[in-house]
């Protein structure tokens, strides 16, 4: 048995997938099998013991043919040069205006609020800042500083392009840097001190680390947070549609792959990620929940399995 931040009992987590009641993301719930066409998503969808058993067969088949070694220390060598080709190719396509961060995360927009202060957002893995522009673009605070920081240089380059970064950064608003997370020096992105951020925000960033690097990646976080800072995650999370999709020759370890673009992904547990977050580094747990979705493409009639996870850290005092 495990327990939450409570210390109430909780059933091992293989009882537990599919079963878990995630915090605030969505109402839309599927009660009655037959009117599963009639909307295009539905949330916190069970998946049942049959459903369970062929995504463990698939999983059980990639691990039958997995990368070989060539290839995995060809992928696992220069891991940047896979994501500049990523946003080379993708360039202004693959910008998202978050809007549901508002949603999810609203710490994030009190720090927009005219009397809040001086705070200071990172958000790391910027992307084509995904994140950093649509909390800008409601911002009233003078004190706000945002800071996106990328591994890919090409999608740096991609933020100060960006028509709306050059009058904010002349302003003190935000700045755009290349750094890694993962690196073992401790170094930190440029403009920031140690101890200096409120909130971190980390989408999509934490499965691109080689299982080897998360101690050096916390340790980092560490080392940039204020006492009282949060860290806001959101991932991949174990048994996803994108990890069972995976055919044979993609399996670099367990539960960790390579995509057909070159770029590493990783599939989390709740438990894994309460491991490196609390018990390694010492974060304090608020919130760690499972978002499952029922994506449906009623053209087709298919039904596909999404499976993240989302959570809210806090840094001690």
């Amino acid at each position: 048995m495990t327990e939450d931040t409570s210390g109430t009992p909780k059933p091992p987590l293989e009882s537990r997938l599919g079963r878990d009641s995630p915090f605030d993301f969505g109402q839309r719930y599927l009660k009655d099998e037959k009117q599963v066409f009639n909307c295009n998503a539905w949330d916190n969808v069970n998946w049942d013991d049959e459903q369970l058993g062929e995504i463990k067969e698939k999983i059980r088949l990639q691990q039958e043919h997995p990368v070989s070694d060539f290839d995995k220390r060809r992928f696992n060598a220069q891991p940047e040069k896979f994501w500049d080709l990523f946003y080379k190719h993708n360039q202004e396509n693959f910008f998202k205006d978050r809007k549901w961060l508002e949603i999810e995360f609203p710490v994030l927009y009190e720090a927009t609020k005219k009397d809040a202060g001086h705070k200071v957002i990172l958000e790391i893995g910027c992307g084509a800042g995904n994140t950093m522009f649509p909390v800008l673009s409601k911002n009233e605070n003078p004190g706000l500083m945002v800071y996106g920081c990328d591994f890919s240089k090409v999608a740096v380059d991609l933020v100060k392009g960006k028509e709306q970064y050059e009058g904010l950064n002349r302003t003190g608003n935000c700045q755009a840097s290349v750094w890694d997370l993962a690196n073992e020096e401790g170094k930190l992105p440029e403009g920031l001190d140690a101890h200096s951020v409120d909130i971190s925000v980390m989408i999509f960033v934490f499965s691109a680390l080689n299982p080897s690097q998360w101690h050096f990646a916390v340790e980092n976080m560490k080392k940039l947070m204020k006492p009282g800072g949060k860290i806001l995650f959101r991932d991949y999370a174990r048994y996803d549609l994108a990890q069972v999709r995976f055919k044979k020759d993609r399996l670099l370890e367990e539960n960790f792959y390579i995509r057909g673009d070159g770029t590493r992904v990783y599939f989390f547990t709740e438990d894994e990620i309460r491991h490196i977050f609390v018990d390694q580094c010492g974060f304090k747990e608020q919130r760690i929940a499972t978002d499952r979705q029922l994506l449906v493409n009623r053209k087709k009639q298919l039904k596909m399995y999404r499976c993240w996870l989302q959570a809210v850290f806090e840094v001690g005092l």
